[in-house]
């Protein structure tokens, strides 16, 4: 009997990148929540802690979740595009949802506290990034999820959603740390210079979300890591271009 085809594997080093991004991930979280747990009183809705549900939910979902969303081509590589594509926009539209209350939550808890919403750099970049979010999840999945879009209009438009993709995952770290520095200058502005443990608990925070931007961008970025379209798949773009622009595709 003929052996069975070995299993395909990941690229020296893939597994390695990803596992830090997943335990930097998990560290950030762990830190966002020691920080609102032993510093700012911990969590709670309609209360004066709903605040504190804004940090948390932006670093798990415009942070984490969309990182995690970012890998997913790169983690599930031989798997079937369509599964793939399904987790990624999942992974992505739970994101908005989570990042979703953490908006709701800090503008209710600017109203009951009488303080004025959207006047710092910090809100500004915080809002565009999620409403050109939403709008990039919007297109991927009106272009890739249920694709409408002819196969050239596609081709044409892959290249501005992966631009736009690594893009906001960078804009939405730089908010976090605009966030963080404001909370900072709001909360303890007296002490902060003197090194107090809540300062330097917020500062690694920070100094961890730059890091796990730069994993996730590294592992995005590396040509070799990239996931290689499986036989049916090139065998099936090549139908659709048939179907859709009315050309056998070498033609």
């Amino acid at each position: 009997a003929m052996d069975a085809a070995p299993p395909p594997t990941s690229p020296a080093g893939l597994s390695a990148y990803v596992a830090v991004s997943q335990l930097l991930g998990l560290t950030l979280l762990g830190i966002t929540g020691a920080w609102l747990g032993r510093y700012r009183g911990g969590v709670a809705w309609h209360s004066p802690l709903q605040f504190n549900a804004h940090p948390l939910c932006m670093v798990l979902g415009m942070v984490f979740l969309q990182g995690d969303a970012l890998l997913v081509y790169r983690v599930f590589r031989h798997e079937a595009k369509c599964s793939t594509k399904a987790l990624h926009a999942l992974l992505h539209g739970l994101a908005l949802l989570i990042a979703l209350v953490g908006i709701v939550a800090v503008f209710e808890s600017h109203r009951a506290k009488g303080i004025p919403d959207m006047y710092s750099l910090h809100s500004w970049c915080g809002m565009a990034t999620f409403v050109l979010y939403l709008l990039q999840w919007c297109l991927g999945c009106g272009f890739f999820l249920f694709p409408r879009a002819s196969f050239s209009l596609r081709g044409w438009y892959k290249p501005q959603h992966i631009f736009f993709g690594i893009t906001l995952f960078i804009l939405s770290i730089t908010s976090c740390l605009l966030g963080i520095t404001e909370m900072l200058l709001f909360k303890i502005s007296d002490s902060y210079s003197h090194f107090v443990p809540e300062g330097i608990l917020a500062n690694t925070l920070g100094v961890l979300l730059v890091a796990f931007g730069l994993v996730v961008g590294y592992v995005l970025t590396r040509e070799e890591w990239k996931r290689p379209p499986l036989a049916e798949e090139l065998a099936l773009s090549m139908d659709f271009k048939t179907l859709t622009e009315g050309e056998s595709p070498g033609g």
